[in-house]
């Protein structure tokens, strides 16, 4: 069955830093509860962070909605074919564009990715860097001049090998690859040379207190800053910097709570892609508190607030 565009396009948007076999369920959540533009453009923002929660990268799932409008409001609700008109939508860059456009609406583009620049690089035993757009251009019109058949087979087909066959860090498997005879990286048996490798950049460590408040069979929340790191989100209360209970009682105090007992969670780290949090935990009864604070049930977190899986540790 040929797949929509706004299938291929929520796809491929959900694929970005994501691996294939974690997507597919979230894919068909979001899909039986947003089933087309239309539907996206009018949901709430709060329901779409719910549908992605636990995927990451929440811009992407902003930036879907944010699109689906201006598609609905521009594009009479119809996923545009053309790459300049889709680059122009929030969160499409020159990849997703050339993908929508070739696999949707077989556009004769290229989608070149890390893994199409890995397949080039050594296909060619050329040294060419994933990073570098020049060299990404240079791989699309490459490919370009080879394709003879529908493009959504053949971004498709290499999608597959560069996923599947083409693998990184020098451990192709190249037995099985069928473009193994026409490889001059493998014909020399260099295929470890090829694409240039990545400079590495150091993750920023920040230290946080987590605060799992508890009062009777509800979990306080509270909702991060509309812009920032995992925006617009629900966390437990968090603190910079590691936190002794006694502080930690002040502080609480300060702010109107009565507090019961005090229990360690122990620590716990989580990645991010520029930075780590390494995490201490505290688990604190709430006997009473401010008239604002949020507490919620756990079938509430479950169905209703988006909790980042940063605090998973603490919050499961």
């Amino acid at each position: 069955m040929e797949p929509s565009p706004y299938h291929v396009w929520v796809s491929e948007i959900m694929l970005q830093q994501t691996r294939v076999e974690v997507v597919k369920g979230y894919f068909e959540r979001f899909m039986a509860s947003l089933p087309d533009v239309a539907s996206l453009a009018v949901a709430s923002e709060d329901l779409c962070l719910k549908l992605w929660e636990g995927l990451g990268y929440y811009s992407r799932v902003r930036n879907l909605r944010k699109a689906a409008g201006i598609i609905l409001k521009e594009f009479q609700g119809d996923v545009p074919h053309d790459v300049s008109k889709l680059k122009r939508l929030p969160g499409i860059g020159e990849y997703t564009a050339a993908a929508i456009a070739a696999i949707a609406f077989h556009e004769k583009e290229v989608a070149v990715d890390g893994n199409l620049v890995r397949v080039y690089s050594r296909l060619f035993a050329k040294p060419l860097d994933p990073g570098s757009q020049k060299d990404r251009r240079l791989v699309a019109q490459g490919f370009a001049d080879l394709m003879s058949i529908d493009p959504a087979i053949f971004n498709e087909t290499l999608m597959d090998i560069g996923q599947l066959q083409c693998l990184p860090n020098g451990k192709p498997l190249c037995s099985t690859c069928p473009l193994r005879a026409l490889c001059l990286a493998h014909e020399r048996g260099e295929e470890q040379k090829y694409p240039l490798a990545k400079k590495k950049t150091k993750r920023k460590t920040e230290e946080r207190t987590i605060l799992i408040l508890t009062k009777q069979d509800r979990v306080y929340l509270e909702k991060r800053p509309a812009k920032g790191l995992l925006s617009s989100l629900y966390q437990p209360m968090n603190l910079a910097g590691r936190w002794k209970e006694e502080d930690l009682r002040d502080y609480l105090e300060k702010k109107g709570y009565v507090l019961g007992s005090f229990e360690n969670l122990g620590g716990a780290k989580h990645v991010f892609s520029h930075m780590e949090w390494h995490m201490t935990g505290w688990k604190i009864e709430v006997l009473a508190s401010p008239k604002d604070a949020l507490f919620v049930t756990r079938n509430e977190k479950e169905t209703e607030y988006s909790v980042p899986s940063a605090f998973s540790a603490f919050l499961p």
